[in-house]
């Protein structure tokens, strides 16, 4: 099983989980599959409110979080950071940046402030997020021969979270 992610303690409550992977797209393209509503939902979240930084969004993921965030930066094509239930005891920071790798795009995400003794299950969740991501994109350039519903996120997502959860519990929280 191909591991993504890293998974560190802040402190002795709360820790961070980093998972990355290289798409075969432009910097741009990944850019707005992860900033546009229409492409997020095919991936991972229903997101409305003030796209722009200092702006209020609530998501809705397709792994059934549900809840307010905030936007702190928006520094296209490069680096996004979100502030989730902002003000609250689970508040945390989801921060994404993206590196031109010739003609392919990594993505590294990173969100911090998750109880240490759930990051597993974060892990993950993140990893097949991002394995949703890598099928949306290869859908848009038509290398993907099936069409997503919007049914068809939550249901392909939750067995893959079922399948890595015992993997990332197994690793060692750095």
């Amino acid at each position: 099983m191909n591991i993504i992610g890293t998974m560190r303690a802040l402190d002795e409550t709360r820790g961070a989980v980093r998972v990355e992977d290289i798409y075969d797209t432009d910097i741009d393209d990944l850019w707005e599959a992860c900033t546009t509503p229409e492409r997020l939902a095919r991936w991972i979240a229903e997101v409305s409110g003030d796209l722009r930084v200092g702006g209020t969004i609530h998501a809705v993921l397709t792994s059934t979080w549900t809840g307010p965030g905030r936007v702190e930066v928006c520094d296209a094509p490069h680096h996004l950071l979100l502030t989730m239930e902002p003000g609250t005891d689970d508040e945390s920071q989801m921060e994404a940046w993206l590196t031109e790798e010739g003609s392919q795009t990594r993505l590294v995400v990173e969100e911090r402030g998750l109880p240490v003794d759930k990051l597993y299950l974060h892990g993950a969740g993140w990893q097949a997020h991002l394995e949703d991501l890598g099928r949306s994109l290869a859908e848009d350039t038509g290398a993907h021969p099936e069409r997503w519903t919007e049914q068809t996120p939550a249901p392909a997502w939750r067995r893959r979270w079922d399948e890595l959860s015992p993997a990332y519990e197994a690793m060692e929280i750095e």
